[in-house]
């Protein structure tokens, strides 16, 4: 490459850093592949024969800094060619672009969070008779418009935040239920997962499948785990256990999996009762009112919720990730 200080600056110079290098702009900052694009518009490139101008050396320069503000990337402070002038070489393009590729699953920023949902997410009627076993399984339906604005979402740092919550009372096993989905189970953050692990996200690390709060050590966290690590079999990435006798059989399971050709993440998530709790117990718990949409509080029977955070659109306004929409059922 004859990219260098005192050399004639070539098209194939500025067609490299645009989108033929290891390292390049359009690689992250457009339509990618895999774990690499935000979906922006591409810079376009100029004809081998072509003088490139200072608004395209101003355009791909300032590509650059759109990306390392999104992420949070620290670059070279270079100042746009203008017109009229001669171009000399921008310093460190290759670095920089370098250390953009490695930090492109981080953002600076959180977007809006989206607590609209169609459909149900709590049971509000009584769940089993005496000591016999029960479970209640919720499901929950992420969708995005195409397998492309999927990726992006997750790529730009996207996030989906899984929950549960139950505070009726009446039954015998309510406390102890109570204590596990209130208490115990964490709120599960569900990222790209280890192709892109650490992702930091508004001064956050996520692995892909991470737990924040929640007093209980789970029986199985899945921690690198997350959409890119999916399948469309279900996985289990996390599972609570109760702590106290004798329902320390008792458990909140979640599995995830995709669908739909990669525009769709399902979660199922099963509150587990195996039963035989003994004589002076029961295994019976306490539906109550219903948690609605759009989600600002949890009502008092059994719910699981599931919201999202979409990428930050300060940088990338094109936002190609679209509007996602979340459905959920309970049987």
């Amino acid at each position: 490459m004859t990219y260098s200080v005192g050399g004639l600056i070539q098209a194939t110079d500025y067609n490299g850093f645009v989108s033929t290098n290891g390292a390049n702009v359009n690689g992250i900052w457009s339509t990618g592949a895999t774990t690499f694009g935000y979906g922006e518009t591409a810079v376009s490139t100029v004809a081998a024969a072509a003088t490139v101008t200072a608004t395209q050396w101003s355009t791909l320069n300032s590509r650059i800094s759109s990306m390392a503000s999104h992420q949070g990337t620290t670059i070279t402070s270079r100042a746009n060619p203008t017109t009229g002038s001669t171009i000399a070489i921008l310093s460190n393009l290759s670095t920089d672009l370098t250390a953009i590729t490695n930090a492109r699953g981080n953002a600076a920023a959180s977007g809006a969070q989206t607590t609209t949902f169609s459909g149900t997410t709590s049971k509000t009627t009584n769940t089993g008779s005496g000591s016999t076993a029960w479970t209640i399984t919720f499901t929950h339906t992420i969708t995005w418009a195409s397998a492309d604005a999927a990726r992006y979402f997750f790529n730009a740092g996207g996030r989906i935040k899984w929950e549960t919550n139950k505070s009726s009372t009446g039954q015998l096993a309510d406390a102890e239920w109570n204590d596990l989905a209130t208490t115990l189970a964490g709120d599960i953050y569900i990222t790209a997962g280890s192709v892109l692990s650490p992702q930091t996200i508004a001064g956050t690390s996520y692995t892909g499948t991470t737990k924040i709060g929640g007093t209980g050590t789970p029986a199985t966290l899945a921690t690198l785990t997350g959409w890119y690590n999916l399948t469309t079999g279900d996985t289990q990435i996390y599972r609570q256990f109760a702590d106290t006798a004798p329902y320390t059989g008792q458990n909140i399971t979640l599995n995830a999996r995709t669908a739909g050709s990669g525009t769709q993440l399902i979660l199922t998530t099963v509150w587990s009762d195996p039963g035989g709790s003994g004589v002076g117990s029961s295994d019976v718990i306490t539906g109550g009112t219903a948690t609605g949409s759009p989600f600002s509080g949890f009502g008092t029977a059994p719910a699981t919720v599931v919201t999202l955070f979409v990428p930050s659109s300060t940088y990338l306004t094109s936002a190609a990730w679209g509007t996602p929409t979340i459905t959920a059922s309970v049987a």
